[in-house]
């Protein structure tokens, strides 16, 4: 499927919890949800140095060998326990402690930002806000969103030519498993783009009700102007943010 259709996918993965509640999962959280759920078509960048050099004396396959190439378990595993490395050890030490606006308490005393040639003299520290991590979760939505990615490629991510990309879930370790669907649909069928705006609904409606969307991901005042903005336009949620 489309990447703007992972992402979106990603982020309502990340936003709301099986209850329809929002998740407490801070923004950096969340970003690695919503970056598992498009990280696997980063091996569909090789299409632009095989469409550059495709009328050359030697053309750069890079796309035709190597798309799916991180459709994997192991590439899964690899995201997933990065996102755990991120959302907990250096989500309260160092520059990364230091620069999440969602913080409630002191950095830890003692991480890399305290170091310093000689004697340091300090004034009275400000507290800095920080919420509480959640590393075990974020790295288990992680392992899911990189999957959903994986089923939604299965259903609905066959070529224009009717040729079928067979997802190889274990590789480099194996070549015996491919993943094919007989009933997938082509990337540009109808039910994907029937998917992705029932997405983009759901992602309106949560923006609308409970004040999230994913423009939070990258600046929060843009995120309040969504929010106010739909607010305005379809009524006051009784809702509390």
């Amino acid at each position: 499927m489309s990447p703007v259709t992972h992402f979106f996918a990603g982020w309502l993965l990340a936003s709301v919890s099986p209850t329809g509640r929002p998740t407490t999962l801070t923004r950096r959280e969340k970003a690695l949800v919503v970056a598992a759920a498009v990280a696997p078509d980063i091996d569909g960048i090789g299409i632009v140095p095989e469409l550059l050099t495709r009328n050359t004396s030697h053309p750069l396959l890079w796309f035709s060998q190597y798309h799916h190439s991180l459709h994997t378990l192991a590439f899964a595993l690899a995201c997933t326990l990065a996102a755990y490395i991120v959302a907990g050890p250096l989500a309260r030490i160092g520059p990364l402690a230091a620069s999440d606006p969602l913080t409630t308490t002191p950095p830890t005393t003692g991480s890399i930002s305290d170091f310093t040639f000689g004697p340091a003299i300090r004034g009275p520290q400000t507290p800095i806000r920080r919420s509480s991590s959640h590393p075990g979760l974020t790295a288990v939505l992680v392992f899911i969103s990189f999957h959903l990615h994986l089923l939604c490629d299965l259903i609905g991510a066959r070529g224009p030519d009717g040729d079928q990309w067979p997802i190889p879930y274990l590789k480099p370790s194996s070549n015996t498993l491919q993943l094919t669907w007989h009933g997938q649909w082509a990337l540009n069928a109808w039910q994907n783009f029937a998917i992705t705006g029932f997405l983009l609904l759901a992602t309106f409606w949560i923006a609308w009700r409970h004040g999230n969307s994913p423009l939070e991901l990258i600046s929060e005042p843009a995120n309040q102007i969504v929010t106010r903005t739909l607010r305005q336009r379809f009524g006051p949620t009784s809702v509390q943010p």
